[in-house]
Protein backbone atom coordinates (compact mmCIF):
# COMPACT_ATOMS: atom_id res chain seq x y z
CA UNK A 1 0.00 0.00 0.00
CA UNK A 2 2.97 2.33 0.40
CA UNK A 3 4.09 1.95 -3.25
CA UNK A 4 2.11 2.98 -6.26
CA UNK A 5 1.15 -0.13 -8.19
CA UNK A 6 1.78 -0.47 -11.96
CA UNK A 7 -1.98 -0.61 -12.51
CA UNK A 8 -2.65 2.84 -10.99
CA UNK A 9 -3.30 4.37 -14.40
CA UNK A 10 -4.70 7.77 -15.42
CA UNK A 11 -8.34 6.81 -14.81
CA UNK A 12 -7.58 5.87 -11.20
CA UNK A 13 -5.76 9.17 -10.69
CA UNK A 14 -8.75 10.92 -12.23
CA UNK A 15 -11.06 9.12 -9.80
CA UNK A 16 -8.83 10.17 -6.90
CA UNK A 17 -9.04 13.81 -8.02
CA UNK A 18 -12.81 13.47 -8.46
CA UNK A 19 -13.11 12.14 -4.89
CA UNK A 20 -11.16 15.12 -3.56
CA UNK A 21 -13.36 17.47 -5.59
CA UNK A 22 -16.42 15.85 -3.98
CA UNK A 23 -14.93 16.45 -0.53
CA UNK A 24 -14.10 20.05 -1.44
CA UNK A 25 -17.80 20.78 -2.00
CA UNK A 26 -18.55 19.96 1.64
CA UNK A 27 -17.92 23.47 3.07
CA UNK A 28 -20.17 25.08 0.45
CA UNK A 29 -22.99 22.60 1.14
CA UNK A 30 -22.71 23.20 4.91
CA UNK A 31 -23.19 26.91 4.24
CA UNK A 32 -26.16 26.20 1.94
CA UNK A 33 -27.99 23.97 4.45
CA UNK A 34 -30.85 25.70 6.29
CA UNK A 35 -30.10 23.81 9.50
CA UNK A 36 -27.42 24.73 12.00
CA UNK A 37 -23.85 23.72 11.05
CA UNK A 38 -23.63 20.90 13.62
CA UNK A 39 -27.09 19.67 12.65
CA UNK A 40 -25.82 19.52 9.05
CA UNK A 41 -23.08 17.20 10.32
CA UNK A 42 -25.68 15.07 12.08
CA UNK A 43 -27.62 14.60 8.85
CA UNK A 44 -24.43 14.08 6.88
CA UNK A 45 -23.73 10.94 8.92
CA UNK A 46 -27.33 9.83 9.46
CA UNK A 47 -28.29 9.90 5.79
CA UNK A 48 -25.11 8.03 4.81
CA UNK A 49 -25.41 5.40 7.57
CA UNK A 50 -27.59 2.86 5.65
CA UNK A 51 -25.07 2.73 2.78
CA UNK A 52 -22.12 2.50 5.18
CA UNK A 53 -23.80 -0.30 7.14
CA UNK A 54 -24.46 -2.22 3.91
CA UNK A 55 -20.83 -1.90 2.83
CA UNK A 56 -19.70 -2.87 6.32
CA UNK A 57 -21.97 -5.93 6.29
CA UNK A 58 -20.36 -7.04 3.01
CA UNK A 59 -16.99 -7.02 4.81
CA UNK A 60 -18.15 -9.52 7.44
CA UNK A 61 -15.66 -12.30 8.01
CA UNK A 62 -12.62 -10.05 7.50
CA UNK A 63 -11.84 -9.99 11.20
CA UNK A 64 -13.41 -9.12 14.53
CA UNK A 65 -13.18 -6.12 16.80
CA UNK A 66 -13.04 -7.83 20.16
CA UNK A 67 -14.11 -6.03 23.33
CA UNK A 68 -11.15 -3.63 23.31
CA UNK A 69 -11.53 -2.99 19.59
CA UNK A 70 -15.17 -1.96 19.96
CA UNK A 71 -14.18 0.48 22.71
CA UNK A 72 -11.54 2.06 20.49
CA UNK A 73 -13.95 2.26 17.53
CA UNK A 74 -16.67 3.91 19.65
CA UNK A 75 -14.16 6.36 21.14
CA UNK A 76 -12.95 7.15 17.63
CA UNK A 77 -16.55 7.83 16.61
CA UNK A 78 -16.97 10.32 19.45
CA UNK A 79 -13.82 12.19 18.39
CA UNK A 80 -14.98 12.04 14.76
CA UNK A 81 -18.29 13.64 15.76
CA UNK A 82 -16.57 16.41 17.72
CA UNK A 83 -14.25 16.93 14.77
CA UNK A 84 -17.21 17.39 12.39
CA UNK A 85 -18.99 19.69 14.86
CA UNK A 86 -15.92 21.90 15.28
CA UNK A 87 -15.17 21.97 11.56
CA UNK A 88 -18.73 22.83 10.55
CA UNK A 89 -18.83 25.67 13.07
CA UNK A 90 -15.53 26.90 11.61
CA UNK A 91 -16.96 26.72 8.08
CA UNK A 92 -19.76 29.08 9.11
CA UNK A 93 -17.35 31.64 10.55
CA UNK A 94 -14.27 31.77 8.29
CA UNK A 95 -13.42 31.63 4.59
CA UNK A 96 -14.00 28.28 2.92
CA UNK A 97 -10.37 27.97 1.80
CA UNK A 98 -9.13 28.53 5.35
CA UNK A 99 -11.59 25.98 6.72
CA UNK A 100 -10.45 23.35 4.21
CA UNK A 101 -6.75 23.88 4.99
CA UNK A 102 -7.02 23.99 8.77
CA UNK A 103 -9.49 21.11 8.77
CA UNK A 104 -6.90 18.95 7.00
CA UNK A 105 -4.09 19.94 9.38
CA UNK A 106 -4.41 16.60 11.16
CA UNK A 107 -1.58 15.15 9.02
CA UNK A 108 0.88 17.75 10.35
CA UNK A 109 -0.38 17.27 13.91
CA UNK A 110 0.19 13.51 13.61
CA UNK A 111 3.78 14.16 12.54
CA UNK A 112 4.31 16.32 15.63
CA UNK A 113 2.71 13.66 17.84
CA UNK A 114 4.94 10.93 16.38
CA UNK A 115 8.03 12.99 17.28
CA UNK A 116 6.81 13.43 20.87
CA UNK A 117 5.98 9.72 21.19
CA UNK A 118 9.32 8.61 19.70
CA UNK A 119 11.29 11.22 21.69
CA UNK A 120 13.57 12.00 18.78
CA UNK A 121 14.65 15.00 16.71
CA UNK A 122 12.65 15.64 13.53
CA UNK A 123 13.90 14.66 10.08
CA UNK A 124 14.18 17.37 7.46
CA UNK A 125 10.78 16.62 5.90
CA UNK A 126 9.14 16.61 9.33
CA UNK A 127 10.85 19.85 10.35
CA UNK A 128 9.85 21.43 7.04
CA UNK A 129 6.23 20.36 7.50
CA UNK A 130 6.04 21.82 10.99
CA UNK A 131 7.78 25.08 10.06
CA UNK A 132 5.62 25.58 6.95
CA UNK A 133 2.46 24.83 8.93
CA UNK A 134 3.32 27.28 11.72
CA UNK A 135 4.24 30.15 9.37
CA UNK A 136 1.34 29.45 6.99
CA UNK A 137 -1.14 29.29 9.87
CA UNK A 138 0.14 32.57 11.28
CA UNK A 139 -0.28 34.30 7.91
CA UNK A 140 -3.80 32.92 7.35
CA UNK A 141 -4.95 33.71 10.89
CA UNK A 142 -3.46 37.19 10.60
CA UNK A 143 -5.45 37.74 7.42
CA UNK A 144 -8.60 36.51 9.15
CA UNK A 145 -8.02 38.79 12.11
CA UNK A 146 -7.78 41.76 9.73
CA UNK A 147 -11.23 40.85 8.37
CA UNK A 148 -12.75 40.45 11.81
CA UNK A 149 -12.76 38.54 15.06
CA UNK A 150 -15.42 36.15 13.75
CA UNK A 151 -13.15 34.91 10.96
CA UNK A 152 -10.27 34.39 13.39
CA UNK A 153 -12.53 32.35 15.68
CA UNK A 154 -13.58 30.31 12.65
CA UNK A 155 -9.91 29.53 11.93
CA UNK A 156 -9.47 28.34 15.51
CA UNK A 157 -12.51 26.05 15.29
CA UNK A 158 -11.18 24.60 12.02
CA UNK A 159 -7.75 24.07 13.59
CA UNK A 160 -9.40 22.36 16.57
CA UNK A 161 -11.13 20.08 14.05
CA UNK A 162 -7.71 19.10 12.67
CA UNK A 163 -6.53 18.21 16.19
CA UNK A 164 -9.66 16.15 16.89
CA UNK A 165 -9.28 14.35 13.55
CA UNK A 166 -5.70 13.45 14.48
CA UNK A 167 -7.04 11.92 17.71
CA UNK A 168 -9.59 9.99 15.63
CA UNK A 169 -6.82 8.56 13.41
CA UNK A 170 -4.65 7.65 16.41
CA UNK A 171 -7.51 5.65 17.92
CA UNK A 172 -8.15 3.85 14.63
CA UNK A 173 -4.50 2.81 14.38
CA UNK A 174 -5.14 0.27 17.13
CA UNK A 175 -7.55 -1.51 14.76
CA UNK A 176 -5.48 -1.28 11.56
CA UNK A 177 -5.76 -4.53 9.61
CA UNK A 178 -8.02 -6.23 12.16
CA UNK A 179 -11.35 -5.39 10.49
CA UNK A 180 -12.52 -4.03 7.14
CA UNK A 181 -12.48 -0.27 6.56
CA UNK A 182 -16.26 0.02 6.07
CA UNK A 183 -16.98 -2.16 9.10
CA UNK A 184 -14.81 0.15 11.16
CA UNK A 185 -16.53 3.18 9.70
CA UNK A 186 -19.93 1.63 10.48
CA UNK A 187 -19.15 1.52 14.21
CA UNK A 188 -17.52 4.96 14.38
CA UNK A 189 -20.31 6.68 12.42
CA UNK A 190 -23.03 4.97 14.50
CA UNK A 191 -21.29 6.16 17.67
CA UNK A 192 -20.86 9.69 16.35
CA UNK A 193 -24.46 10.36 15.28
CA UNK A 194 -25.98 10.78 18.79
CA UNK A 195 -23.04 12.97 19.81
CA UNK A 196 -23.69 15.35 16.92
CA UNK A 197 -27.40 15.42 17.70
CA UNK A 198 -26.71 16.24 21.36
CA UNK A 199 -24.33 19.08 20.43
CA UNK A 200 -26.75 20.54 17.86
CA UNK A 201 -29.66 20.32 20.33
CA UNK A 202 -27.57 21.84 23.12
CA UNK A 203 -26.60 24.78 20.88
CA UNK A 204 -30.26 25.38 20.04
CA UNK A 205 -29.72 24.83 16.32
CA UNK A 206 -32.49 24.16 13.84
CA UNK A 207 -32.22 20.42 13.27
CA UNK A 208 -35.00 19.53 10.80
CA UNK A 209 -34.41 21.21 7.42
CA UNK A 210 -36.98 22.66 5.06
CA UNK A 211 -34.79 21.90 2.04
CA UNK A 212 -33.15 18.44 2.06
CA UNK A 213 -31.14 18.91 -1.15
CA UNK A 214 -27.90 20.40 0.34
CA UNK A 215 -27.88 17.79 3.13
CA UNK A 216 -28.42 14.88 0.73
CA UNK A 217 -25.63 16.18 -1.48
CA UNK A 218 -23.37 16.69 1.57
CA UNK A 219 -24.00 13.13 2.74
CA UNK A 220 -23.41 11.55 -0.67
CA UNK A 221 -20.41 13.65 -1.72
CA UNK A 222 -18.57 13.94 1.61
CA UNK A 223 -19.40 10.74 3.46
CA UNK A 224 -19.92 8.15 0.70
CA UNK A 225 -18.16 9.25 -2.50
CA UNK A 226 -15.27 11.21 -0.94
CA UNK A 227 -14.58 8.82 1.92
CA UNK A 228 -15.09 5.78 -0.29
CA UNK A 229 -12.60 7.01 -2.89
CA UNK A 230 -10.00 7.80 -0.22
CA UNK A 231 -10.31 4.34 1.34
CA UNK A 232 -9.95 2.82 -2.13
CA UNK A 233 -7.01 5.11 -3.02
CA UNK A 234 -4.94 3.95 -0.03
CA UNK A 235 -4.45 0.64 -1.86
CA UNK A 236 -3.43 2.10 -5.21
CA UNK A 237 -1.38 5.22 -4.44
CA UNK A 238 1.59 6.25 -2.35
CA UNK A 239 0.86 8.74 0.46
CA UNK A 240 2.67 11.48 -1.50
CA UNK A 241 0.25 11.12 -4.43
CA UNK A 242 -2.74 11.19 -2.07
CA UNK A 243 -1.27 14.24 -0.35
CA UNK A 244 -0.81 16.10 -3.63
CA UNK A 245 -4.36 15.25 -4.70
CA UNK A 246 -5.52 16.52 -1.31
CA UNK A 247 -4.32 20.00 -2.27
CA UNK A 248 -7.16 20.32 -4.78
CA UNK A 249 -9.58 20.58 -1.84
CA UNK A 250 -8.55 24.00 -0.44
CA UNK A 251 -8.13 25.34 -3.97
CA UNK A 252 -11.68 24.32 -4.94
CA UNK A 253 -13.05 25.48 -1.58
CA UNK A 254 -11.40 28.89 -1.97
CA UNK A 255 -12.76 29.18 -5.52
CA UNK A 256 -16.31 28.28 -4.46
CA UNK A 257 -16.05 30.73 -1.56
CA UNK A 258 -15.07 33.48 -4.00
CA UNK A 259 -17.86 32.64 -6.49
CA UNK A 260 -20.66 32.04 -3.98
CA UNK A 261 -19.79 34.50 -1.20
CA UNK A 262 -17.27 36.96 -2.65
CA UNK A 263 -14.48 35.74 -0.35
CA UNK A 264 -11.17 37.20 -1.54
CA UNK A 265 -7.56 36.38 -0.70
CA UNK A 266 -4.74 38.85 -0.12
CA UNK A 267 -1.13 38.19 -1.16
CA UNK A 268 -0.37 37.15 2.44
CA UNK A 269 -3.29 34.72 2.38
CA UNK A 270 -2.00 33.13 -0.83
CA UNK A 271 1.48 32.72 0.66
CA UNK A 272 -0.06 31.24 3.81
CA UNK A 273 -2.11 28.78 1.75
CA UNK A 274 0.95 27.73 -0.25
CA UNK A 275 2.91 27.14 2.97
CA UNK A 276 0.06 25.17 4.55
CA UNK A 277 -0.28 23.12 1.35
CA UNK A 278 3.47 22.45 1.42
CA UNK A 279 3.17 21.36 5.03
CA UNK A 280 0.42 18.85 4.14
CA UNK A 281 2.51 17.32 1.35
CA UNK A 282 5.64 17.13 3.54
CA UNK A 283 3.55 15.54 6.28
CA UNK A 284 2.45 12.86 3.80
CA UNK A 285 6.08 12.16 2.94
CA UNK A 286 7.22 12.13 6.57
CA UNK A 287 4.25 10.20 7.94
CA UNK A 288 2.97 7.66 5.41
CA UNK A 289 0.78 6.04 8.02
CA UNK A 290 -0.96 9.25 9.03
CA UNK A 291 -4.23 8.02 7.58
CA UNK A 292 -6.54 9.44 4.93
CA UNK A 293 -7.59 13.02 4.56
CA UNK A 294 -10.63 14.14 6.47
CA UNK A 295 -13.88 12.74 5.10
Amino acid sequence: MTDETPHAGPWRLGLLLLGNAALAMGPLLVRMADTGPVAAGFWRLTLALPVILLLGWRERGKGSFGHTGISFAVAAGVFFAMDIASWHIGIERTRLGNAALFGNSGSVILVMWSLIAARRAPYRAELGAIAAAVIGSALLMGGSLEIGRENFVGDLFSLLAGILYACYILLLRHLRGRVGSWALLSVSVTAGIPVLFAIAYGLGEQIVPTDWTPLLMLSVLSQIVGQGVLIWALFWFRPLVIGLALLTQPAIAAFTGWVAFGETLSAGDVVGMVLMATALVLARIAGPRAGPARP
